[in-house]
């Protein structure tokens, strides 16, 4: 990579690491140094500050003086919020869907894609596409409704999404099957109109991809 602007430069050490870290590459609690990173990037030290000092204020990183940058983890506290305002936006959008006949099939169609690129990427071993593809699910679901201000907030989570998927998945390839299992049973339930059963659906699934334990599952 060339160094000879530091904007650019910085912008683009900001979007790669920032990219490892919403990817689980990068995971919770590791430290990496700006040397790893300039090495890695073929940057001077200079662009890969200023993007750790960006990622620091977006709290992804926290930074120690000579020994460089630790990836902060998800907190419980974030998980929580994060869940509950996935959950209401995405079960205000189905029930708004549902009563457009031709939306809510063009959403079951587009679904069924996102479905199936999640599939491929759970079988190529693809983390990065896996959690991809679950967003994009996700993001369809939240997005079908008609309020431009709930869809808009809602794609302020996406980062924060998929950063967790990636988290809750990660050598779990039961778990990476089941959340595609899941999604199967959400469509269906949307496909049917089901409002309900797809709003008590959607709080299990979120439940038991982000919070195992409750279910007394295992890493």
């Amino acid at each position: 990579m060339s160094d000879t602007s530091g904007i650019s430069a910085a912008g683009a050490v900001y979007r790669h690491v920032k990219d490892r870290v919403l990817t689980g590459d990068l995971e919770g609690g590791r430290m990496v140094s700006e040397g790893e990173v300039s090495s890695t990037l073929g940057v001077s030290r200079t662009p890969v500050r200023e993007a750790f000092l960006r990622l620091e204020v977006e709290g992804w990183l926290r930074l120690f003086p000579k020994r460089g940058a630790l990836v902060l983890p998800v907190a419980p506290h974030e998980i929580d919020e994060v869940l509950d305002a996935r959950a209401l936006l995405e079960s205000h959008a189905a029930a708004d869907v549902v009563t457009r006949p031709d939306d809510l099939a063009a959403l079951v169609d587009a679904l069924d894609a996102a479905i199936e690129a999640q599939r491929t990427s759970h079988e190529a071993g693809d983390l990065p596409g896996y959690t991809e593809a679950d967003a994009e699910f996700h993001r369809l679901v939240a997005e079908s409704g008609r309020n431009s201000l709930l869809a808009g907030f809602y794609r302020t989570l996406r980062e924060r999404q998929q950063r967790m998927t990636a988290d809750s998945v990660r050598g779990r390839t039961a778990a990476a099957a089941t959340v595609l299992d899941e999604h199967r049973v959400l469509r269906d339930l949307l496909a049917a109109g089901d409002v309900a059963g797809f709003g008590r659906g959607l709080v299990e699934h979120l439940d038991h991809t982000h919070r195992p334990h409750s279910h007394g599952g295992t890493r």
